[in-house]
Formats: structure tokens, C-alpha cells, sequence
């Protein structure tokens, strides 16, 4: 659209309004191009909402918007909104044009995080700074609304977009990892974020020279809720944002301070109702560690109970008091999706990447060095970023995924975003060999990394322990998960690294105060090289328990990874991998045998015919290849527990002879654990992961009618249905007669008995509590002609017809040599029939 240089903005939305349903992407970004460079932002400011919801779609998913996360590469739009949304692209211009103009833009309550929300309306104060100072209330109405900047406001509907549902078209299901919205975080991410050198400057110069960062933060206002160590770590440009006239390095930082505040956020910042009540308020967690520090350095006294002397600072911190919210109305579910989980992947990822990236000399310096050393603010960020910003949100997220997702395979995204956090070390940028080293050791400089992660390694442990146990390890993805996590914490020197960790946290804290000394003086001032050994010391204690204060409250119960309990549960998972892996041989080695009788015969039934019996894998993770996969991962992970926990192969040895000796002498078919009810069997927990896991089963049959049993396919349909109307109609007229003969005690009767009944109907079979008891009724006496319409017994009577026309016998002879065949094979096995069934 060419725009008159006369045209109100009024007219200009209208027709932007009306090109949108009649003009295609690509012209409507080319008018859009021409419309930002020519307008004044006065009059971009009006079209800037409606812009932003017609890409990205509205907050409430009426409008789809661009559909970002349904664009692939193979689309013909995909370049053309690549183009327009890059960081350096069109649409990043009018967020810098109307930044510089100071416009706001609102976003309503409803739509923020539901924690997030509960503090407003209670009347705390957010953790994250980004919502501070921003709270509009409506002069009618009763909705409130959040004032943003043009950025912060282009970058909450971007976020926001990954979690509002998408109805996928049919036949449409592409992989999220290249979609456009996938495409653009990654490039968002490199581009605010960069590993090297330094935030790029903004493409756009209003008249001023610069694009104006919003306005300074009040002093009073820090970063306290993120993470909980001492505001001081920051350098004061992190905390406040910079005026137009700072440094051009600390101008910029604000801009990769508000994208990664935002999709935190908005992603990580959703957790249970629960855990909401357990943490409170971050001001409330902050003071009482404050308070727990300052108490350890005092001398001894009389236990206080947990909040004690913390009122005052709470009472400070709230702008004003309000009774208690209704929670029930608060709570929201949340469902993250496995492309929610994917783009937060990227996110750890790139973030481990910023934060290795930071120069060694500033990574070996201390805090106090910094404070008379030149640091550029993006190397101040980078130092905590993944500390204060990520760690706590992001571990209350794995902790929810791991509690609510289903137990099936799509949990590897978030296995995999688990552990792609707890290895930061993997994403240094540092070059290494093609093929990995299983024998590389951690090095140690990631060891003050673990201990202040602690939780997300020991706590998400056992997590994963208790979901592991509830799954099918005989699958070949389960099985894959269980040997990665195996994997991972077998690393040389992890192990080591965790359980440091844990004693760390387990130090007394009266021990503590003995050990450390009245002043912390240097070497130079009179001190000693013990007493700064001994604050170094105290300093990784009070990190440690700082960290797992903040994350669990702090009347949390510890549990050891490497204490007692968690060690049985350990030996509990390798009992339940070792029977796995043994059911994973059994159908393995039950499927080459399949395997090895089919042959050419076996189209006309010369293999099994009796199908309640087979236990091939007929789904693809049961195949043959999977189950080998199955057996080598869990194998591997095996040696990797045996590894992590100091397990000699004796013990193991004893785990394996015990299962062994405890399983049934029918190679498996024995019933799963069950209790006898008033109605039958009922199933333990036991039974029910032993059916899960494929150990063992219940010996389903057919209990039904034989002759309406569903056509084989080494049986011909047609004369299956002919031979039963036959037969039906003999049972029907000769039944009385048939019942007659079969009754008598004599030898007709048992040769009756032969040739009439069904032999299966005399087994007896456990039934399952619902089954009826009318289902063990005797089968009637009847004539059943079903074998005849087998291909093999077809092709059987057709070699004999061949062998005895080569012999000169007719059709004739030869039926009656078949038919005196028959009976004399019933005759003998009505006489011997009992004695050979006793050898």
C-alpha cells in the first residue's frame, strides 16, 4: 500500500485492517516496510497493538495470527516473516521507533503467570522487576491492566505465543525444532544474548542519537527475588537500567536483561497451588535466609522457631497488607506440551553458552576485585544469569513436568532439558574430539556449579527414580531414557562432586560457628591462610543451603542420593532393569524362533495355529531389533548405577540370583501378583508393574463359541462360512442324537466322545473377577468341519488325491481310503489315547 503522506491514523489502520483479508504476506510486508520508515511514530503508535496480535496472534487464541509455530521452512511465506521479524528486520525498527517516544502499551492480569498474579493481588511485591511500577488501574472496570514499553510489549506477545493452544490441520504435524517461532527464538537468543562480543546497537536513530531505555528503576527495587544471594553480587547497571546519556554497553544490556526476564516469565514461571503456598513470597523466603545466615554468626542459642524475627522485614516489604487470597480462584493448570518443553531446551542451552562464555579473567577474579576492576555489564550479567534468572523457576518447572507427564516416550524432551541443565560443561564452546570420551571427568572448576544445583541433581533424581519404576522398561525408548540419566551421573568425578555436596549441606550449623573465625584478615593484615580456608569453607556451606532453603522452605526434609533409603530404592530399579532385560531376551528369543519357523509352509498354516499362545512383538518397539536395543541399554545402565553408587559385581551378582531364583519354573507364566477378592482376583501394585513390564501376564484364551472365532489367515473365508452353515445344520437336526452317543460310558461313547467334543473345552483357566461363571459350562456335543477349510489341510488332501492318481486310484477309492483313515486314527487314539498322554 503506497501511504499518503496526508492520510490519518485512523485511515491507515482501517486500510491496513482491509489489506489484510485481500493482499498476500508478502505485499502486505512490503506496505508495512514503507509505512515504518515514512510515519511518524504518533501515528505508528496507534497501529502497534493490532501489528503485534495480527502476528503473533491475540493472548486468548481467537486469532491465529501468523501462525509462527506452524510455519516451516518448506512454506513459501516462511523467508518473508523470517525477514520481517529478525532482530534487525522491519518490525524490530518500529519497536525502537516507538521505544524512543516513550509509549505504553497494556497487557490485562489475567494473562500474566498465575504466581505472578496471586502476588499482585494480594498486594506483594512480584519477584521479577520487570512487573514493578507498572500497575494501571482502570478508571472503570474492574480488569487491571500492566503498562509496558514498546519492547517489553513486543516480547510478551512473542512469549506468550508458545502457550496459547494451536489446533494442528490434518496431515500438518512438522517438527517443532524448525519451525519459524523455534527458528526465531534461537536467533532472538543469539542476537541479545551473544556468546561473542557484544549486544548490537540498535538499527534505528531518532533525533536524539539513541534509542532512550525505559526509565531508571527506584533504588528501592533489586533483584532480590532472583535467586538468594546478596543483592551486592550485581554491579548497580544490572538493577537499574541506564538513562540515554550512560554507557553505550550499559544502554544496551537492558534489552537482553528484558527478553530473558520475559520468557521466564512467561514459560518457567507456572507452578502448583502447593509449592505456591510452600515458597510464599519471595520477599518472605529472602528474609528468612537472611535471618538464618545472620543467626549462624551469632553465638549460640535456643532453637527459634522457623519465620521468627523475620515480621518486621515482611511488614517493610509489603506496599500494603490484605488478607489472605481465595487460592482456589488463583490456581491454573498447567500443561506444558512437548514443544513448550523443546523451546525451554533451547533456552538452558543458550543460556550455559552465554554464561561459559564469559572471559577467564573475569571468572577467576573475585567480588571484590570486581568492584575496582572495569567489568562491562554484559560480562556482569553473564556471570549470574543462569544462577539469579533461571535456576529457581526452571527447577519448579522440571519438577512439575516430572510429577504430571504421562509415562510414555514423549518424556525424553523433558528428560533431555533435565539434563542438558545439570551439564553446563557440555556447552563451553570448547572444541573436543568427534568421538565422546566416556572416561572425560567433570572438570572441577563446575563443582561450586553443582553444589549451588544441588536440588536439581539429588531431588530430581529420586523423582525420576519413582516415575522410572511405574514404566515399561521391556520399550526400547523407556530403556533409552533410564541409560542416559545412568549416563550422565556416571561421569568421572560427578558422584564425587554431589555427595561434597550433600555433606555440605548436612554440615551443623553450631559446628559452623565454632570453625569460623572472630574477623576474616588476610595473610597481609595479621590473619592466617587457615581462617580464609575456613570463610571459603562457610561461604560453600551457606550456598549450598541457601540454594536448598529457597527451593524447598525451609522445613524441608532432605533426602540423601547417597543415603540408605535412596540406596534401596536404587537397588529396587536394578531388580526391575535386570527382570527387563531378561523379559526383553524372552520375547527376543521367542521372536527368532517365529522367525525361524516361518517358512514357505507356514502361509498354509504349518506354523502355530493356535494364536492364544504366541507372544511375538506385534507393535514396532516390540520388534526384534528394539528388544536388542532394549537389552543393550539396560545392560549399559546397569554398569553405570553399579558405577554411581559403588556397587562391586558381587552385590549385583546376588540381585540378578535372587530375581532368579524368585521367578516361577514355567519360564514366565506364572499370574501376575494378585490378592483373592469377594469377587475374584484383584490386582496388587505389584501385579500391576509386573503387567507393565511385560513379567508376566495373564493367560488370555478365547472362551467363546470355536467355530465363530475370526477368520486366520492360513484359513479360506469362503469355505469357513460354507462348512459352518453345514455343520450348523447337522448339530441343529442330529444334536439330540450326538448328546445321546457322547453320554454312554462304554467305547462308542468315548470314540463319540473323540470325534464330537472339543478337547480345549475340558482345561480349566483362572478367570478374571468380571468373567461369569457361565463361561465354564460344558461344550454341547456337535460336528465341526472348520480344520477342513485350513490351507494346510487343504493342501494336504490335494497330495494325497495326486499320490493316489499316480497310484491308479480314483477319486472315489481315495475318499474312502481318507475317511477309513480317520477312523481308524480315532479308533487307536480311543484305545491308547490316555497311555500316551501318561508317558
Amino acid at each position: 500500500m503506497s501511504a499518503p503522506t496526508l492520510q490519518q491514523p485512523s485511515f491507515l489502520l482501517a486500510n491496513l485492517k482491509a489489506d489484510a483479508t485481500t493482499k498476500p504476506l508478502l505485499q502486505r510486508c512490503q506496505d508495512l516496510v514503507k509505512i515504518i520508515d515514512e510515519y511518524p511514530a504518533k501515528e505508528l503508535h496507534l497501529i502497534f497493538p493490532w501489528l503485534v496480535e495480527s502476528v503473533f496472534g491475540s493472548l486468548d487464541g481467537i486469532i491465529a495470527g501468523w501462525n509462527l509455530r506452524l510455519l516451516h521452512s518448506r512454506n513459501n511465506e516462511y523467508n518473508i516473516v523470517m525477514e520481517f521479524l529478525n532482530p534487525s528486520g522491519p518490525m524490530m525498527k518500529l519497536v525502537y521507533k516507538l521505544q524512543a517516544e516513550e509509549y505504553k502499551y497494556e497487557i490485562p492480569l489475567n494473562y500474566l503467570p498465575g504466581p505472578v498474579k496471586a502476588c499482585i493481588q494480594e498486594g506483594v511485591l512480584p519477584d521479577c522487576p520487570l512487573f514493578h511500577n507498572k500497575l494501571q488501574f482502570p478508571l472503570s472496570g474492574v480488569t487491571l491492566n500492566l503498562a509496558l514499553n514498546p519492547f517489553e510489549f513486543f516480547m510478551f506477545n512473542f512469549a506468550y505465543c508458545l502457550l496459547t493452544p494451536k489446533n494442528y490441520p490434518q496431515g500438518q504435524h512438522g517438527s517443532s525444532s524448525d519451525s519459524a517461532y523455534f527458528v526465531l527464538v534461537d536467533t532472538y537468543l543469539k542476537y541479545f544474548l551473544p556468546s561473542e562480543g557484544n549486544v548490537p546497537p540498535s538499527p534505528f536513530s531518532d533525533s536524539r542519537g539513541s534509542v532512550t531505555a525505559p526509565s531508571p528503576r527506584s533504588s528501592s527495587v533489586s533483584f532480590a527475588g532472583y535467586g538468594v544471594h546478596s543483592p551486592s553480587l550485581l554491579k548497580h547497571h544490572i538493577f537499574h537500567q541506564p538513562s540515554v546519556n550512560a554507557d553505550p554497553a550499559a544502554q544496551e544490556i537492558w534489552r537482553s536483561e528484558t527478553l530473558l526476564q520475559m520468557f521466564v516469565e512467561i514459560w518457567l514461571h507456572h507452578y502448583s497451588l502447593d509449592m505456591y503456598q510452600k515458597l510464599q513470597s519471595p520477599q518472605v523466603k529472602l528474609a528468612l535466609l537472611q535471618y538464618r545466615l545472620s543467626m549462624s554468626s551469632m553465638p549460640c542459642q535456643p532453637h527459634a522457631p522457623p519465620g521468627s524475627g523475620t515480621l518486621h522485614t515482611y511488614q517493610v516489604l509489603l506496599p500494603f497488607h490484605s488478607p489472605p487470597p481465595l487460592w482456589g480462584l488463583l490456581e491454573e493448570p498447567f500443561s506444558p506440551t512437548e514443544e513448550h518443553v523443546l523451546v525451554v531446551r533451547l533456552l538452558v542451552k543458550h543460556l550455559h553458552a552465554f554464561s561459559s562464555s564469559l572471559k577467564p579473567e573475569q571468572l577467576s577474579s573475585s567480588p571484590s576485585a570486581h568492584s575496582h576492576t572495569h567489568t562491562s555489564p554484559l560480562e556482569e550479567f553473564k556471570r549470574v544469569v543462569v544462577q539469579r534468572f533461571v535456576q529457581q523457576k526452571l527447577y519448579l518447572f522440571l519438577q512439575h513436568c516430572f510429577g504430571h507427564w504421562p509415562l510414555d516416550a514423549s518424556f525424553r524432551a523433558v528428560l533431555e532439558t533435565w539434563l542438558s541443565y545439570i551439564q553446563p560443561w557440555r556447552y563451553t564452546g570448547e572444541k573436543t574430539n568427534q568421538q565422546p570420551d566416556p572416561n572425560r571427568t567433570v572438570p572441577d572448576k563446575w563443582e561450586s556449579f553443582v553444589h549451588e544445583n544441588l536440588l536439581m541433581y539429588t531431588k530430581l533424581f529420586q523423582v525420576f527414580l519413582n516415575r522410572t519404576v511405574r514404566t515399561d522398561l521391556v520399550n526400547a525408548k523407556n530403556a533409552l531414557m533410564v541409560f542416559r540419566v545412568a549416563k550422565v551421573f556416571a561421569q568421572p568425578n560427578l558422584a564425587e562432586m554431589i555427595q561434597k555436596g550433600e555433606q555440605l549441606f548436612l554440615e551443623p550449623e553450631h559446628v559452623l560457628h565454632h570453625r569460623q573465625p572472630r574477623g576474616y584478615l588476610t595473610p597481609s593484615q595479621g590473619g592466617s591462610f587457615l581462617s580464609s580456608r575456613q570463610r571459603v569453607m562457610t561461604d560453600m556451606v551457606f550456598r549450598v543451603k541457601s540454594h536448598v532453603y529457597a527451593l524447598e522452605g525451609q522445613d524441608c526434609q532432605y533426602k540423601q542420593m547417597f543415603g540408605t533409603e535412596l540406596r534401596g530404592a536404587v537397588m529396587k530399579l536394578i531388580q526391575i532393569i535386570a527382570q527387563a532385560r531378561q523379559t526383553a531376551k524372552r520375547i527376543s528369543d521367542h521372536s527368532n524362533e517365529v522367525a525361524a519357523n516361518s517358512s514357505f509352509l507356514s502361509w498354509f498354516g504349518m506354523g502355530s495355529p493356535d494364536l492364544n499362545n504366541t507372544f511375538s512383538g506385534s507393535e514396532p518397539e516390540e520388534s526384534g531389533e528394539c528388544l536388542k536395543k532394549t537389552h543393550e541399554f539396560l545392560e549399559r545402565a546397569l554398569e553405570n548405577l553399579c558405577q554411581i553408587f559403588k556397587l562391586n559385581q558381587g552385590q549385583l551378582t546376588q540381585l540378578i540370583s535372587n530375581l532368579g531364583s524368585s521367578e516361577d519354573d514355567c519360564n514366565g507364566k506364572q499370574l501376575p501378583d494378585c490378592i483373592q477378592g469377594e469377587n475374584g482376583l484383584i490386582l496388587t501394585d505389584l501385579g500391576r508393574r509386573q503387567i507393565i513390564s511385560g513379567l508376566r501376564r495373564f493367560d488370555i484364551q478365547y472362551q467363546g463359541d470355536p467355530e465363530l472365532q475370526p477368520i486366520r489367515s492360513y484359513e479360506n473365508a469362503l469355505l469357513v462360512r460354507l462348512f459352518y452353515r453345514i455343520s450348523s445344520l447337522v448339530n441343529e437336526r442330529f444334536g439330540g442324537h450326538m448328546n445321546a452317543l457322547c453320554s454312554r460310558p462304554d467305547f462308542l461313547g468315548r470314540l463319540g466322545r473323540h470325534y464330537f467334543t472339543d478337547p480345549s473345552s475340558k482345561t480349566t483357566l483362572k478367570l478374571s473377577p468380571t468373567s461369569r461363571p457361565t463361561l465354564e459350562r460344558k461344550r454341547q456335543p456337535r460336528l465341526s468341519l472348520r480344520p477342513l477349510a485350513s490351507y494346510r489341510t487343504i493342501l494336504l488332501l490335494l497330495i494325497f488325491y495326486v499320490f493316489g492318481a499316480l497310484l491308479s486310484f480314483g477319486p472315489i477309492s481315495s475318499t474312502l481310503l481318507i475317511l477309513t483313515g480317520g477312523f481308524l486314527y480315532g479308533l487307536l487314539m480311543t484305545l491308547f489315547g490316555d497311555k500316551l498322554k501318561t508317558h
